[in-house]
């Protein structure tokens, strides 16, 4: 390991740091959709890696639609407009698909013992697999590329490209929005009573059944943005890509606190850049045994994760 630092030198130190945040918040990104949904119902929604994934062929058979293959091969006009089409279709897409997996599989088990909820996302979760693997194969598939890939920053042996600042440029201020929207607006008001008490909510007038249907749009609509950034960043999709993605964003919901939408956003930082290191100072295949080993150290001693509050159970 020591030689290998050696080797890389401090700017190599630097390059692995800033691609371990970037990754991080693509992670983190995945797993805003994650902690919404849990925050308002405790429902761990293991569907929405492959959501993710399917956002990502729809934006992908849209730009192909289009004929938009490359940057160098399309004008201006035809990029702008086909990244711009994909940041509204996928989104609202996976929104539709997310409030329809609710109101037909999930409200109805909306009492049922928490186990049968669980094991009924799984269940939708291979079902969208399977739809993935029927719809582009079992292949990974080119996803254009349509994002420039120059650095912009001067500095020796670093690299910080429009990509990677397409990455940090999205998921930070829909974070901050996020937050904001939880905290300041009245549907944001009535999300956090219908967190702490559903029953109490209706008494008070809240629509617990709107207020679920709107946070499973917001976190289809995140799936639907996270999957149009990391074709552009990552260049490439496939149908298992929701499983990996979907279980890191899971863990970095989990180890910033889930159900917190900072929490969210640290949790992921932390596994990209511990993940990025692992690889690079102790080898790929360490890499999630390290990122999984810290998860467990610091669950034990903070079982509420990183910036989650510690609640009692509800019973």
């Amino acid at each position: 390991m020591l030689d290998v630092f050696a080797q890389t030198g401090a700017a190599g130190f630097e390059q692995f740091l800033l691609l371990g945040l970037v990754m991080g918040s693509l992670y983190a990104l995945i797993a805003l959709g994650y902690t919404m949904v849990y925050g308002i119902i405790e429902l761990i929604n293991f569907a929405h890696g492959d959501l993710f994934m399917l956002g990502g062929f729809l934006a992908w058979q849209l730009a192909w639609t289009l004929g938009v293959r490359t940057l160098d091969a399309s004008s201006t006009g035809a990029v702008v407009g086909a990244v711009a089409l994909m940041l509204v279709t996928a989104p609202l897409a996976c929104a539709a698909l997310n409030v329809a997996t609710d109101r037909v599989i999930y409200r109805p088990l909306r009492s049922a013992p928490k186990l049968t909820v669980i094991v009924s996302a799984i269940g939708v979760s291979f079902v969208f697999m399977n739809v993935g693997s029927l719809w582009l194969g079992t292949s990974p598939v080119k996803f254009p590329d349509l994002v420039p890939d120059a650095n912009l920053v001067t500095a020796a042996g670093v690299r910080f490209t429009w990509k990677d600042l397409m990455v940090v440029g999205v998921t930070v201020p829909t974070m901050v929005a996020l937050t904001l929207f939880v905290k300041f607006t009245p549907l944001g008001k009535a999300m956090r009573a219908t967190a702490q008490n559903p029953t109490a909510a209706k008494l008070m007038g809240i629509n617990v059944d709107r207020v679920i249907a709107v946070t499973f749009a917001i976190g289809g609509s995140l799936a639907g943005v996270a999957a149009v950034v990391n074709g552009l960043y990552n260049k490439s999709v496939h149908y298992q890509m929701g499983f990996q993605n979907g279980l890191y964003a899971f863990t970095a919901a989990v180890l910033g606190g889930i159900g917190n939408i900072p929490g969210a956003v640290l949790g992921g930082l932390v596994i990209g850049v511990v993940g990025e290191l692992s690889k690079a100072y102790l080898g790929t295949k360490w890499s999630e045994a390290v990122v999984f080993t810290i998860l467990i150290v610091i669950l034990v001693f903070r079982p509420s994760g990183l910036l989650g509050a510690r609640t009692r159970e509800k019973v």
